[in-house]
């Protein structure tokens, strides 16, 4: 499956808007998921094929010019205009979807699979708690705006500092937390500590926390010990691995999440 850039829009020094349409696009079967993402192929410069390409014939042409397989949060789905809306992190020069998003111009083409999912905000619960970084936001932004304006969530969202805030829809029932690494003594702990500190609401509630791996590793660990959550029914889960290309990370990936496991 692909698609076109219709739209470009900075919406924070370190996030951009791509809004994708036409291609076959009328064929995109969104999931109930609100953590729903596609994996899309990134094409390296220089490569001698474009969008649409057949990938098992690609693949199978070496790895120089092999497309890079990055997946990416669906922010929205549009099914009336049938466009497609995804916030891209940026790194200055480094990676690929960032620096594909940063590069991309109205007509560019983005060829993908998808989507998929596993996460959407419990109706039976008294609460929410939804935490990460900004690889999380698109998909706390959309299990927020999925929920009732009525229904209570604590949203912790770490950025880098109050430059990099983007609106994230929300009632009076939703209490959004901006922590800035900016503002930390050891950045890399900023959110485990915010939640830490945080007094949780009475009741029962759901668990999204979603981000850096080392981070997230801590946090899981304090909400099972300390907080007494099940790790079962919880989505917890690390994007990233700070210091680590996203093939390095893969390749420990599987590893890490069983290590993770025995935390606990």
């Amino acid at each position: 499956m692909y698609a076109e850039v219709k739209e470009v829009t900075e919406i924070s020094p370190n996030m951009i808007r791509i809004v994708l349409g036409d291609g076959d696009l009328e064929n995109f079967e969104s999931t109930p998921y609100t953590d729903q993402y596609i994996n899309a192929y990134f094409i390296p410069q220089g490569a001698p094929y474009y969008v649409p390409f057949v990938l098992e014939k690609i693949r199978s042409s070496g790895d120089a010019y092999r497309p890079k397989p990055r997946r990416v949060t669906v922010r929205k789905w549009n099914p009336d205009s049938e466009l497609l809306t995804i916030d891209f992190v940026v790194h200055g020069d480094h990676g690929y979807s960032g620096t594909w998003a940063q590069r991309a111009r109205i007509g560019d083409r983005l060829q993908f699979k998808g989507p998929n999912g596993s996460y959407a905000p419990d109706t039976e619960v008294d609460w929410h708690l939804l935490a990460g970084d900004e690889s999380a936001i698109p998909a706390i932004s959309s299990s927020v705006e999925a929920m009732s304006p009525i229904s209570r969530c604590v949203i912790f969202l770490v950025v880098d500092g109050p430059e990099n805030k983007i609106h994230v829809s929300s009632s009076s029932m939703h209490e959004v937390n901006w922590v800035y690494r900016s503002e930390a003594i050891n950045p890399e702990t900023t959110l485990l500590e915010a939640i830490k500190e945080h007094k949780f609401l009475d009741g029962e509630y759901d668990v999204f926390v979603h981000g850096e791996a080392g981070e997230i590793r801590e946090i899981r660990k304090h909400l099972i010990l300390d907080r007494g959550i099940d790790s079962k029914s919880a989505s917890i889960s690390p994007y990233w691995r700070r210091d680590h290309t996203d093939e390095a990370w893969r390749s420990i990936k599987k590893q890490w999440i069983a290590d993770q496991e025995k935390d606990t």
